[in-house]
């Protein structure tokens, strides 16, 4: 709408034109002056009109670029995301070779899932990013959550002692050797002496040759528990909270550690989900590649070989080449290892003996039972073997469900993943997971629906501000969920 005063010099007249658009001022003109004033007048007000849209236009530019933007400063990425969401409690249970710090995770009264992590790893490194992801917080309502860390491996621990002394090595001790006749294998003379630890120049490993002393009451070295001694560590666990069944979710060395528990003690696991599992020896590769490793590492420095080796042995390749905000991640927690510690793990995981697990096979014509007709072990649990397309472990996991019973197996690869599918894909494994758990029996009602929900809700709290910026944060309210009764299904 326009509202002007213009002169007409044909006529020498005023002519108003109040609140008149801009064709009928044109219109006007046209009927009572000449054709040059005409488009004078047109001209000036388009000029005015696209002075008011440049200077609208500016006005928009301005709050776009300057006022309407709000710097923030990109928060790196995390593991669990905010560590005041996750709530856990810490126990040391002293077992007879060593100690085990086991983080608590749930309700205590509900199922116990076990899971133990692979080398370089911990129970925060390892799983509570997956644990604290939000699509597995309605299956959580309904198990408790027990993390093993191996000895030494948790955050802050101090180095493992290498002699376990009783007393003051300075002080005298009485000791006794008892000499061997080679020939007979009998003792002939004994002798008692007195002496310090430190004044004593002898061996004082365990040995088998009868003609060598023996000695009585020397100190003794203290030796990193075996993978068959970490898997039977997990008895005390299991009498610290009073579980007597659970469900095992372990990576790497973690999963070979449980799975010698579950062929040990098969009564007290239900189930396993088990991530790069390996079930044969260390190849002569694997055993060149990890001693470098722990001499690097007893050297008391992670050297940047050791944490490539770590990082492929995580991730595999691929990732390590494309997932760099991931990597890097993973590189700033190997600051929090304990090398010494981690040099002592390294060494028990490369001489593992093969697991002892294999499929029974009936003969032709010949009616078997599991166990029977082999020497070998069948696991009596069902099984979930995970590994992603790209993982380093892919034909040791594939091994190792040609060892286990394809009625009780299910076999998941995941599409476009690493090494480690908690952390690039946890969506899926989520849903492999729970999927796993309701043919045991467990969780029954729950269906994918709830999970969009509580994702749904998720994002649309922390797009109002109310949950924390990482991937594994819980946002949302809580609410309580009946508790479902276990039920006891065969698949």
């Amino acid at each position: 709408m326009y509202s002007s005063v213009v002169v007409c010099s044909s006529s020498n007249s005023i002519v108003e034109f109040l609140s008149l658009n801009q064709l009928d001022i044109e219109k006007n003109i046209t009927m009572n002056t000449e054709p040059n004033f005409c488009d004078c007048l047109c001209s000036v007000l388009m000029s005015r009109r696209n002075k008011r849209k440049r200077k609208r236009m500016a006005e928009k530019l301005t709050d776009i670029e300057l006022t309407g933007i709000i710097l923030e400063e990109t928060k790196p990425r995390t593991l669990g995301g905010d560590p005041s969401s996750v709530l856990l409690q810490e126990d040391d249970i002293e077992t007879g070779r060593g100690t085990l710090r086991v983080a608590v995770q749930g309700d205590r009264s509900k199922a116990a899932i076990i899971t133990y992590h692979d080398i370089g790893l911990n129970h925060v490194t390892n799983f509570q990013g997956f644990f604290s992801y939000g699509d597995m917080q309605p299956i959580l309502r309904h198990f408790c959550v027990y993390h093993i860390n191996a000895p030494g491996q948790h955050d802050g621990a101090l180095p493992l002692m290498q002699r376990q002394e009783i007393g003051d090595p300075k002080a005298p001790v009485n000791f006794t050797i008892v000499e061997v006749d080679a020939s007979n294998g009998c003792a002939t003379t004994t002798l008692a002496a007195t002496a310090s630890l430190d004044n004593m120049n002898m061996n004082t490993e365990p040995h088998d040759d009868p003609a060598m002393p023996l000695v009585k009451g020397a100190d003794k070295r203290y030796h990193f528990p075996s993978m068959d001694e970490l898997s039977e560590m997990i008895l005390p666990v299991l009498q610290f909270y009073g579980i007597k069944h659970f469900i095992g979710f372990g990576m790497g060395a973690g999963a070979n550690i449980l799975t010698r528990f579950a062929l040990n003690h098969p009564e007290k696991v239900d189930a396993l989900a088990l991530v790069n599992c390996t079930a044969s020896v260390s190849g002569w590769t694997e055993w060149g590649w990890q001693k470098l490793n722990t001499w690097y590492l007893k050297s008391g420095s992670m050297t940047g070989f050791t944490e490539d080796y770590l990082l492929w042995h995580w991730f595999g390749q691929k990732t390590v080449d494309q997932n760099y905000d991931l990597v890097r991640m993973y590189r700033d927690t190997m600051k929090h290892i304990n090398p010494h510690n981690l040099a002592l793990f390294i060494e028990s995981y490369t001489k593992r003996t093969a697991l002892a697990v294999h499929r029974d096979l009936p003969k032709l014509g010949v009616k078997s039972t599991p166990g029977k007709n082999t020497g070998a072990r069948a696991l009596d649990c069902d099984v979930l073997l995970m590994a992603g397309d790209n993982s380093p472990h892919l034909d040791a996991m594939v091994d190792m469900n040609s060892r286990i019973d394809p009625s009780k197996t299910s076999w998941m690869k995941i599409s476009d993943c690493g090494g480690m599918p908690l952390e690039e894909a946890p969506e899926k494994v989520c849903d492999a997971f729970r999927l796993f758990l309701q043919g045991l029996g467990y969780v029954p009602f729950m269906s994918q629906t709830k999970i969009m929900e509580s994702r749904s809700a998720a994002s649309r709290a922390s797009l109002l501000g109310a949950g924390g910026g990482g991937r594994g944060s819980i946002t949302g309210t809580t609410h309580q969920t009946p508790v479902v009764q276990e039920q006891e299904a065969e698949c």
